[in-house]
């Protein structure tokens, strides 16, 4: 049987107006799906109207402005109702990567219930962040996308932008396959692995707080924090 880098997949990434997954809201979404010879057969965008102010922080990262959302973006019940309706689809035939899932896909499920529509049920889901925790435990050094992305010896252009971190994600998750042989297993039993890493991996980390803070808290739901 083939392994799920060598069949259809997909990646979604936003970029949105703050670090905290319960409350952030999507600025942009993008969705690359590839063939099983890694070919993009579809890229879909949105630029999303979020309703609220996008701080300047935000603004800097992902290049889009306030002004620029309310004059270009789309309704953002609208957006989210059609990201996780083509998401559905996918999800249907084939793994959606997602780097750091559990932001990405804890934000739409929040956007989902602010605008009252059903959540999105994601599975199965592959995030090159927990895999790499869990084939490389004791690397040293930081693991976000720009870094991963070298580490692994994957072209990023436009870090920051949804559509080419979403395409970064493929490579990286590609890149961890070929690497690691005991990754290529069927798309559905890695998800379900990877919610017992992520947990595993928070629980690590807690307690790696804890020597300084003992009311340290990390969260390790995953792919979605309730």
């Amino acid at each position: 049987m083939n392994s799920w880098h060598n069949l259809p997949r997909a990646a979604f990434d936003l970029e949105t107006t703050g670090r905290d997954p319960l409350d952030a809201r999507i600025v942009t979404a993008s969705i690359v799906v590839v063939n099983g010879r890694s070919e993009i057969l579809q890229t879909r965008e949105w630029l999303v109207d979020p309703g609220v102010a996008i701080p300047e922080e935000a603004a800097a990262i992902h290049g889009i402005t306030t002004a620029k959302a309310q004059a270009e973006g789309m309704d953002s019940a609208t957006a989210v109702a059609e990201i996780s309706a083509f998401l559905a689809d996918l999800f249907q035939t084939m793994p959606v990567m997602a780097f750091n899932a559990a932001y990405d896909f804890t934000v739409l499920d929040r956007e989902a219930k602010r605008h009252l529509l059903d959540p999105l049920v994601a599975s199965p889901v592959i995030d090159p962040y927990v895999l790499d925790k869990q084939v490389d435990k004791y690397r040293r050094g930081k693991r976000n996308l720009s870094v991963m992305s070298e580490f692994y010896g994957v072209q990023l252009v436009n870090a920051h932008t949804s559509a080419a971190d979403a395409a970064a994600t493929i490579g990286i998750a590609d890149a961890q396959a070929a690497k690691y042989p005991n990754l290529q297993i069927d798309a559905a039993d890695l998800h379900d692995f990877q919610v017992d890493w992520a947990k595993e991996q928070a629980a690590s980390l807690q307690e790696f707080f804890r020597r300084k803070d003992p009311a340290a808290v990390v969260d390790g739901q995953w792919p979605v924090k309730a």
